[in-house]
């Protein structure tokens, strides 16, 4: 069947992670991290990851914002930035402010105008989203952000992916479902959806039962994957 509806992974797919660390880095008040922004990125980022599966596999369920919160802290420490409140505090408040990468509105705006459902499918909270698509600009070209709050667990638990259908009536084979998270892409091939892993580190494929159908650099080449 044709791709009717595409649908993103939100953080590091649509928006800049590591953007608030960078920005951060970049203000005189933050000059401490100048020099060491990437690896506590990098740190809060596998993090963030790292507990929200645990949590999956525990029953654990939290808010994503918590998550959050709880992996900046431990690379704030890893980085030995731990006593630095102010520092934390603006960098919760950058990730609020998230930007969308480069190609990200252009490439929505042409599958909306070929008739396409847009979705956001992310570890989120509804408020997070909100929040980060706000700040990129990028509402009139998403049709609607799905939060795994509405199911009580994180991502790659089928319950999740679930909510595509559910909400947009679509059949699997419909949808193309995009994320930088190669687990996420693996996992939702194993569920049926077809799948593009946007790999922008040139990192290696995951070792794990699934693969991405696709592979991109970044996402300028989504459009011509849903027949755009």
């Amino acid at each position: 069947m044709p791709i009717t509806t595409c649908v993103f992974d939100a953080y590091g797919t649509l928006f800049d992670v590591g953007a608030a660390a960078r920005q951060a880095a970049a203000e005189p008040d933050f000059a401490a991290i100048k020099e060491d922004w990437m690896a506590l990125a990098e740190h809060w980022r596998q993090k963030q990851l790292s507990y929200s599966w645990l949590r999956a596999v525990t029953g654990a369920h939290t808010d994503f914002w918590e998550v959050t919160e709880n992996g900046l802290d431990w690379a704030l420490e890893k980085t030995g930035h731990a006593g630095d409140l102010e520092l934390r505090e603006r960098l919760l408040a950058l990730y609020w402010e998230l930007q969308a990468y480069r190609e990200v509105p252009e490439m929505l705006t042409r599958l909306k105008a070929a008739g396409l459902n847009t979705a956001i499918l992310s570890n989120g909270s509804p408020e997070m989203l909100e929040g980060a698509v706000r700040s990129a600009g990028i509402e009139g070209v998403l049709d609607v952000s799905l939060s795994v709050q509405t199911v009580g667990i994180f991502k790659p638990d089928a319950r999740v992916y679930d909510l595509v259908g559910g909400h947009f009536g679509c059949d699997k084979s419909e949808v193309l479902f995009v994320s930088s998270n190669g687990w996420d892409a693996a996992a939702a091939t194993g569920y049926g959806f077809t799948t593009a892993w946007v790999d922008r580190a040139g990192d290696p494929m995951d070792r794990l039962p699934w693969s991405p159908a696709h592979v991109l650099t970044d996402l300028t080449g989504v459009p011509a994957l849903a027949g755009v």
